[in-house]
């Protein structure tokens, strides 16, 4: 099961859950075998059909926009063919523009304060298509578990957490570790310099850093990529994240002791007697 599959999947069993029905009792009102339903929410088998996650979306009260942006791009995902794709949705499609008006105003509002801080996050780690499709996921997502997410201690922290759980599942890993290195290509520091071996002293330098930088505990890594490469103010990272003020500057602080510890000095040459 792809990333783009458990993005709606997971929301839609914790929905079931939440709903109190037995899985036969919900096998009866989508008329669909235990044992078929069962492979659906365990995502098993073969790709749902539209219209089975639909009947399934309207008998757990899921909306309906954002769960089939999400379906599509995982059954391209899963090799189907925008034919396929289409033709098991073409009988929804006016049903599904009337849902997308129904965005919750305050999930519309939130979407347009945190888009942009969100895709520089996601453009660290991602190239410009992954990058827009993990930050439109992300809100999609969120629409699917608003309610979750007003519920929760802070409303903030949530999104943060799913935002980043989307774009760590598109980023490459090694050992475990974002892999992100491309990014130091792309350095303000790189920008600025015209000689070429200046640029590659200083591609490497970035290169060792961002390595280094893959190792910090996950709240660590998040404050350093959005004050030092995305270039926000201390305060708009407690705001973005959720978290005091204070937590950003500690983490800020362990982070950069942690790079210091890790990352020999440059050499300075000898001035000659």
């Amino acid at each position: 099961m792809g990333s783009s599959h458990c993005a709606w999947l997971a929301p839609m069993r914790e929905a079931y859950l939440q709903s109190g029905l037995t899985l036969s009792q919900l096998s009866n009102r989508v008329r669909l075998s235990k044992s078929k339903l069962s492979e659906l929410l365990r995502g098993c088998g073969l790709y749902p059909r539209w219209e089975i996650v639909l009947s399934l979306a309207v008998e757990l009260d899921m909306p309906q926009w954002p769960l089939y942006r999400l379906w599509r791009y995982a059954a391209l995902e899963a090799q189907k063919t925008r034919d396929w794709v289409d033709r098991c949705s073409e009988r929804t499609m006016a049903a599904l523009a009337t849902a997308h008006t129904a965005q919750p105003l305050d999930h519309r509002a939130f979407h347009e304060l945190v888009e942009s801080d969100y895709t520089l996050y996601a453009q660290v780690f991602l190239d410009d298509d992954q990058r827009d499709s993990a930050v439109s996921d992300t809100f999609d997502i969120l629409w699917l578990r608003w309610n979750d997410a007003l519920a929760s201690p802070d409303t903030r922290r949530f999104a943060w957490e799913v935002l980043r759980a989307t774009v760590m599942a598109r980023t490459p890993h090694l050992d475990g570790r974002p892999e992100f290195s491309a990014a130091a290509f792309d350095t303000l520091a790189l920008r600025q310099l015209a000689d070429a071996t200046a640029r590659m002293n200083q591609m490497a330098e970035s290169l060792e850093l961002f390595k280094a930088m893959s190792r910090l505990p996950d709240h660590q890594l998040d404050v350093l990529v959005l004050l030092s490469l995305c270039g926000l103010a201390p305060d708009s990272v407690s705001a973005l994240l959720g978290v005091p003020l204070a937590t950003v500057q500690s983490d800020e602080r362990h982070a950069l002791h942690f790079l210091d510890s890790v990352i020999p000095p440059p050499e300075t040459e000898r001035t000659p007697a």
